[in-house]
């Protein structure tokens, strides 16, 4: 049974101000909502429901903020626990020690993720003084603890020219999995300033990075996140259309959708988190598998995606589509950074 992913975001109380955070982008001073512990009993509750009838198993992301802030975290990761929820932490370095990562394993968390966005100075101008090195040093704790430790970076131009050296970071740390997508500008910003040929340039040099750990034997699994990465296979005749393939099916590609909800801390549902204009319902005021069944449909018409409809890629790849939302308010527009003539 295939899984069906929601990312919950449980408080926004958080240690840092991040430039490109999605709550505190623009310095505008926000209400910090967080779920109650009856709320979040109500959120799983939902979720299980939606999942039955949808004949799926639900996953969780358990994010923020800082979800360890939340004043009611352990009991809410005991109700995951207790209804045999697989999850996954995406949060901050700063409240983890040895015993908290192995009480986190006790309750069943499978993996921890962390934020490097950029090379010590960059990072830390992206988030705060010290986070770079307390992230570095949280990573082996995880570990320790026998949790799946990933480290995601969030590319714009202020630190493409930095991922290749960090990818060495990473894999000296021992990061079990390191991944990247783009960062889609929020507030007034328009554009993240990479242009086409700039992304295909970093994609290339990072699989280049990537065989060669591979090859020597490294064990940090590098995850290939960012769907263009598929057209970039398909150019190099990595990745080849199957002929059995049938016309009306997608098989990969953004899950906005297909298998993903947001669910933010106030109980606001979006299609996607990284699309401001996609929320699609309240968890406490709507059924879930209503707005599946209902409200969703609009992000899963493919013959509205203006280039991609046009592309044999379309079932497999699409781009980002909350890059393209976030560049001109339409999530069919064309992603900026697809290099692809059609």
């Amino acid at each position: 049974m295939r899984f069906f992913a929601f990312q919950i975001h449980i408080t926004d109380n958080c240690d840092q101000r991040c430039k490109h955070c999605y709550i505190f982008s623009g310095g505008v001073q926000k209400v910090l909502h967080s779920l109650s512990l009856d709320e979040l009993r109500e959120v799983v509750e939902k979720c299980l429901v939606m999942c039955e009838i949808c004949q799926r198993r639900p996953y969780f992301y358990v994010t923020g903020g800082d979800p360890l802030l939340h004043e009611n975290f352990w009991q809410f990761i005991c109700i995951l626990q207790e209804n045999q929820i697989p999850f996954t932490i995406m949060g901050n370095p700063f409240h983890l020690d040895y015993e908290v990562c192995k009480a986190l394993k006790s309750y069943g968390c499978e993996k921890y993720q962390m934020s490097l966005d950029g090379l010590k100075t960059t990072h830390d101008w992206f988030r705060k003084p010290g986070s770079f090195d307390c992230t570095l040093e949280k990573i082996k704790c995880i570990k320790q603890a026998s949790i799946r430790s990933v480290i995601m970076t969030t590319v714009s131009r202020k630190n493409i020219a930095e991922v290749p050296s960090l990818i060495d970071t990473v894999v000296a740390h021992e990061v079990d999995v390191f991944a990247f997508a783009r960062y889609c500008p929020v507030g007034r910003e328009k554009s993240n300033g990479i242009t086409p040929e700039e992304y295909r340039n970093l994609l290339d040099a990072c699989d280049k990075k990537f065989k060669a750990y591979e090859a020597a034997g490294c064990e940090t699994y590098f995850n290939r996140k960012d769907h263009l990465w598929k057209l970039y296979e398909y150019e190099l005749g990595r990745f080849k259309i199957p002929a059995e393939a049938e016309a009306d099916m997608i098989y990969g590609g953004c899950n906005c959708g297909n298998s993903h909800l947001t669910i933010l801390s106030n109980g606001d549902i979006y299609a996607c988190r990284r699309v401001p204009n996609s929320k699609v319902g309240n968890v406490f005021e709507d059924k879930l598998a209503d707005i599946w069944f209902s409200e969703m449909e609009r992000y899963r018409d493919y013959t509205k995606f203006k280039k991609c409809s046009k592309c044999e890629l379309l079932a497999w790849c699409r781009g980002c589509p909350a890059v393209a939302a976030s560049y001109s308010g339409d999530f069919y527009e064309v992603d900026p950074q697809c290099w692809k003539e059609l």
